[in-house]
Order: structure tokens, then sequence, then C-alpha cells
């Protein structure tokens, strides 16, 4: 069954593989990107047709943004079965004393704003269509910080905070919502953390009917 899967960030390296994998089982999709030149060019690969794919370039961080996205998406596809949060960033290198305030207020827009404009706009889609998935990808050091990444583990903790909570919110309306942790993602095949391709196969299980029952979870692939 075609199923309609809103994608953030699809223009990233994670996000190009998760497009052309769900497109390829022949799902629509919905990109959310912030650069139009690689959005443009991430379209004329994935060559779907018109009534299969949605693209706009829209800025995560406005609330008001991601609203009108979501009526537009909604508008063109009906139902909304996924939300897959791509969107990264990260600033550290730095000890808490030494951090400016400018790389914590950064953090918390890519990665807590972002996130909460979304399920703000998206969720109540997604709880109406009575089946739906929504995941994030998160570092693998939320629960045991390391030294001079605060700003960014906060940030991410907080999301995953976000998540939890909205995988409580809608359990009994058919939604999912999981958390993919990774050392790292290994764009190159370096073996220094999860592949793309490994993400995507996680993704792609707990899209699945048979993950169902998964929802509240942190899926380690570290």
């Amino acid at each position: 069954m075609n199923k309609t899967i809103v994608i953030t960030g699809a223009t990233g390296a994670l996000g190009n593989k998760t497009a052309h994998a769900f497109a390829e089982f022949g799902h629509s999709l919905a990109l959310l990107d912030n650069d139009q030149p690689r959005l443009d060019a991430l379209v004329r690969e994935l060559d779907l047709p018109e009534e299969r794919l949605f693209a706009s370039v829209v800025d995560l961080r406005d609330g008001q943004a991601v609203r009108d996205s979501a009526e537009a998406v909604s508008a063109k596809f009906g139902d909304i079965h996924a939300l897959i949060h791509l969107v990264g960033g990260w600033t550290g290198g730095k000890s808490l004393a030494d951090t400016p305030e400018a790389d914590m207020e950064s953090m918390l827009r890519q990665h807590v704003w972002t996130t909460f404009n979304l399920f703000q706009a998206f969720s109540p889609k997604l709880a109406a269509s009575g089946w739906g998935r929504v995941i994030t990808i998160s570092p693998s050091t939320v629960q045991n910080p390391p030294a001079e990444r605060g700003v960014y583990t906060a940030a991410k903790a907080a999301q995953e905070t976000l998540v939890l909570t909205l995988a409580a919110e809608l359990k009994d309306q058919g939604v999912t919502a999981n958390i993919i942790q990774v050392r790292a993602i290994d764009v190159e095949n370096k073996g220094t953390g999860a592949t793309p391709d490994v993400i995507v196969a996680a993704m792609q299980y707990l899209f699945s009917d048979q993950a169902g029952k998964i929802t509240g979870a942190r899926i380690p692939l570290f």
C-alpha cells in the first residue's frame, strides 16, 4: 500500500538514501529541506511522477512555515503516515564555561525547536490517519554525556524527550515514535559508526506493520 512519508533534511547523505529507499517501495514522499539547489537535484534523481512527490524549502525553526508545509502536504496527499526527522547539526569542542550562548541557542533551534514545530504540525495528521510512524536519529552519548559536547548533547536529550512524549500521547492512535541511536553516521563506510544503509534498514523495519508494537524506544545501532 502506498503511504505518504515526510522526510526532513532530505538532501543530506542519510536523507538522500532514505528518500531513494522509500521511493523504491512505491511510497509518496514529502521532502522538506533548506537547500534549494540540492533539493532540486534530489528531485531529478528520484524522477518520481508528480502525484507521488512534494518538495519544499522550509525553515523548520519557523513554526508557522512548518504548519503551512503540513497543510500543503495534507492537501496534496490526504493522509500522512510517517515523519522521518533527519535535520542534524553539531557544535562542540568547548567546555561549558567556554561555550558561547549563541552555540546553545543554535543547538536548541536546530534540534528542539524543529522537532517541536514538526510534532505540533504533523502529529494530529498522523493520528488522523490511524497509522503512523515517527523516527529520529540521536547520538549514543545522550545518556552518558562526554566532555565538551554539552550543548549538542543537551539539545539531543531534549529532542529525545519530545519523541518519547509523543510516543506516549499517540500510543492508542496507531502511531509509533522511536529513536535510532548511533555513535556516528558512517557515510564513507570507514567502520566508525552505522552506515546509511544500516540506518535505513532499521527505519524500514520500524515502518513495517510488524513493528507496530515498538514505540517509545531507543534503538541502539552501535
